[in-house]
């Protein structure tokens, strides 16, 4: 197993996060985002964040980011204050080495640590190794969204999923 660090985000990492989250939207398979992030745009989201919904990095044996994860806001409204969406990325040359699970197993952490009852997200179907990490966490499906949105002129499927924490 590489030893992992999992560590909460600075904005000097804000290149290694746009350049992991510019390729989530290249490789179509965690996003339906389809416009690149710059340095200076991650930047200004890192700083424009609360606490309670604080971005994590995992770094490798030589101190460099090989993913992120986020707690996100899930809805504005105040009945929603208890639940989280979430957001994990991982390098390229690291997908299925464990980054994915250290960074869940820590934004889980983090989601009992600040309050929230329940973490959220939407996924794409096609994507077997996120959604075998979800599950691997106790993630459980609750529903598609058919149709959820265009990429590349064609529609796309999400399945969401919820876990209780």
């Amino acid at each position: 197993m590489i030893p992992y660090r999992v560590r909460l985000a600075t904005a000097a990492d804000a290149e290694a996060i746009g350049r992991i989250y510019n390729q989530g939207i290249e490789d179509r398979v965690a996003t339906l985002e389809t416009g690149s992030r710059t340095p200076e745009e991650r930047r200004q989201w890192l700083a424009n964040r609360a606490p309670r919904h604080p971005v994590i990095v995992v770094e490798n044996e030589r101190d460099e980011v090989v993913g992120w994860g986020s707690l996100n806001v899930f809805n504005p409204r105040e009945a929603y204050r208890f639940v989280a969406d979430f957001s994990v990325y991982v390098e390229r040359s690291y997908r299925g080495k464990g980054v994915g699970s250290a960074l869940l197993r820590r934004l889980i952490e983090l989601g009992r640590e600040h309050g929230f009852h329940k973490l959220v997200l939407s996924a794409f179907p096609t994507n077997t190794g996120g959604m075998a990490l979800y599950e691997k966490f106790g993630f459980r499906t609750v529903g598609v969204y058919k149709e959820q949105g265009m990429l590349d002129g064609r529609w796309v499927d999400t399945v969401v999923m919820e876990k209780l924490l």
